[in-house]
Order: C-alpha cells, then structure tokens, then sequence
C-alpha cells in the first residue's frame, strides 16, 4: 500500500487531496515533526532532506509535493494525456510551487506580484471551471491549494477576483478537499 508522510499543517495535505480524488488506498504516516522525527536516519532514508511530504509506493520513493502530483497523476491518473495536455499539466503544477506561492507568500513582493497572477488565473476561470478546461487535474490541486492556503492562513482580501474566489469555493466543496485536515 502505498505510504504518505506528513505532519500536522504540511503540505502533505496536497497530496492526500489528491490520493482521495484518485481513489487509491494509502497510509498516512503522521510524523511528529515537533520531536524532529522527519530529521532522523529512517525518514532521512526516504527523504534525505528531511522534509515532508513523501510518499512510498512499493518500492518507489518521491519527495516534493509538486513532483508527487506529476507522478501520481502519470501513473494513476483517469484521463490519459496527450504530451502536449502533460506539458500543460506540469506547466500548472510547476507555476503553483515556483512562481504562485512564493507571489502570495512572499510578504515583500505580494502587493505587486498578485494582480501579475491573479489577474490573468481570474481570466481563465471566467472561461473555463478548471486549468485544463473541462475536467479536474493535479493541476487543480496544486493551484487550488495555494489559492485556499493564502485564504485560510493570509486571510487576503480577493474580492477583486470573483472567478478565482469561485474556483476556491468549487475545489473547497469537493469531497475530497483535505486542506487542513490535519491541522
């Protein structure tokens, strides 16, 4: 069975949103990063960064939580994608960790950064329910999450951007939505 470690208020939540909208059975493995049990030799074996999440899935391990969404959406994924939709995909998944969260998290750039982001994600929700169009991905997720993180722990004010607001309602609403689940 596949094992996902994490910690209470990680990122691991990501990931166990998208283990619930995929179906697949896991284990959560709750590590009391409080004690530094994510710092020792047997974490540190999966995780030589000793950083949450990870998962392990058979033999097979993987840190990161954008690179685990990639993964978990090539190999469990409902809808095959075309290399081009993948690219797409990865596109989202790469924007959410390298670009959206460090432009909303980022205290000294936030001002300037959110309507450069915002804005344009504002754009597409009007046209479209989800990053790929019709049909809910691991795009969603990474985005998604970020969007309802600096909601619920920023508490920022995005009336200035209705579809976004209701592109974080939608993904908070559905069943399997685990942000801060743990917490």
């Amino acid at each position: 069975m596949l094992k996902l470690y994490g910690g209470t208020r990680s990122r691991a939540s990501i990931i166990e949103w998208y283990l619930e909208e995929l179906g697949i059975p896991y284990e959560f493995v709750l590590l009391d990063m409080q004690s530094g049990e994510h710092r020792k030799s047997e974490y540190l074996k999966i995780n030589p960064m000793g950083k949450v999440p990870a998962i392990v899935d058979g033999d097979f391990q993987i840190w990161e939580s954008g690179a685990i969404l990639l993964y978990l959406a090539d190999k469990y994924g409902k809808t095959p994608l075309s290399p081009e939709l993948r690219g797409v995909l990865y596109q989202w998944v790469l924007f959410a960790n390298a670009t959206l969260g460090p432009g909303i998290f980022g205290e000294e750039n936030r001002e300037q950064e959110m309507p450069r982001l915002l804005t344009p994600l504002n754009n597409i929700f009007e046209q479209q329910p989800f990053l790929l169009g019709n049909e809910f991905s691991a795009a969603d997720v990474a985005v998604g999450s970020i969007l309802s993180y600096s909601l619920l722990l920023l508490k920022l004010d995005l009336s200035s951007y209705p579809a976004v607001l209701d592109y974080v309602k939608r993904m908070s609403e559905r069943p399997a939505f685990s942000i801060g689940k743990r917490a």
